[in-house]
């Protein structure tokens, strides 16, 4: 009846049953937190924030706190003397070297591992018969440890029997003294960070090489571009994410070298190559000026915070995603 006189006819809204309901929160992405949730939370992210609380917020903390004093052989603090340790150490010649070497060394690296990594993958990705062995070969330096490649170049960069040298002299140039002369360390640590960085950036960079569309580049063939061109306007924007990820990654990274220095160089020859890491290593644990190595350890992630920002204001701009 009510069908035939549409004047009186009212339109009936179902009720839905429960698992329609949920099925329709499911489908609009809603969901209700019910009251043991939050415990639940807490279980799992108990272990996390835990191992974080003892292992780097207490440290760094500690670190905060000691740099304002004046400690003792036990690192105990003593004399709370505010902000003169920061004030004395930016004020000392030997500080001031240690920070201008550091910065040579990570440009040094950092550009040069980019480079290098970016290069080796455009190589790596040409259609070639037996690409693969050399896509194993660049590779292959990220299954070695720091302390085996710091005995791998020692042998290179030995200048009396070092390949390097023995080089040098087949083709009538003088041997270079790798290890010895302040300015010629800073480029041998350099060239081994560089080699041992190179594996990582190589593949992040071959892998987002595979993903950039061909047909990009069969365009450009039609139109009559180089393969200089290709690879300026084309190849790099389209890696630029990934060209991002590996600088911000490899800046901090050679900032915290320490092994490699350690074995190779311990600093010298003097003071060349005595990096911040290295500086504080040596204050804190062979000096046993802890108040002094607090100080230099804040300075260092200060340092890194403000250039890893720098680099997201700056970079991240002529990022395409």
């Amino acid at each position: 009846m009510i069908n035939s006189f549409p004047s009186i006819k009212r339109r009936l809204k179902p009720k839905q049953s429960p698992d329609a309901h949920d099925q329709a929160n499911v489908q609009t992405g809603s969901f209700e937190l019910k009251r043991n949730d939050k415990y639940y939370a807490w279980l799992f992210l108990g272990p996390s924030i835990l191992a974080l609380s003892v292992f780097v917020f207490y440290p760094m903390l500690r670190t905060l706190y000691l740099s304002f004093f004046l400690t003792n052989s036990l690192g105990e603090p003593t004399v709370f003397v505010g902000l003169q340790n920061y004030l004395n150490l930016l004020t000392t010649k030997s500080y001031l070297a240690s920070l201008q070497a550091t910065g040579i060394y990570v440009v040094g690296v950092t550009v040069f591992t980019l480079i290098g990594g970016v290069l080796l993958a455009a190589a790596a990705n040409q259609r070639v018969r037996g690409i693969e062995l050399f896509r194993t070969m660049f590779t292959s330096t990220m299954g070695v440890s720091v302390s085996v490649s710091a005995i791998f170049w020692l042998f290179m960069f030995n200048p009396s029997v070092g390949l390097l040298n023995k080089v040098a002299i087949w083709m009538h140039l003088p041997a270079i003294n790798w290890l010895t002369e302040p300015h010629w360390a800073m480029v041998a640590i350099i060239m081994t960070s560089v080699w041992m960085h190179l594996g990582f950036t190589f593949l992040i960079f071959f892998g987002a090489l595979q993903v950039v569309p061909k047909t990009l580049y069969d365009a450009a063939d039609v139109a009559g571009t180089s393969r200089r061109y290709q690879f300026i306007h084309i190849t790099l924007p389209m890696i630029s994410p990934t060209l991002f990820f590996a600088a911000v990654i490899t800046l901090i990274s050679a900032f915290k070298s320490f092994g490699l220095i350690d074995l190779m160089t311990a600093g010298g020859p003097t003071n060349a190559t005595n990096l911040l890491v290295y500086r504080i290593y040596r204050d804190a644990f062979v000096d046993g000026n802890y108040a002094l190595a607090s100080t230099e350890s804040i300075i260092l992630a200060i340092i890194i915070a403000a250039i890893t920002v720098i680099q997201f204001k700056l970079l991240e701009k002529r990022v395409h995603y």
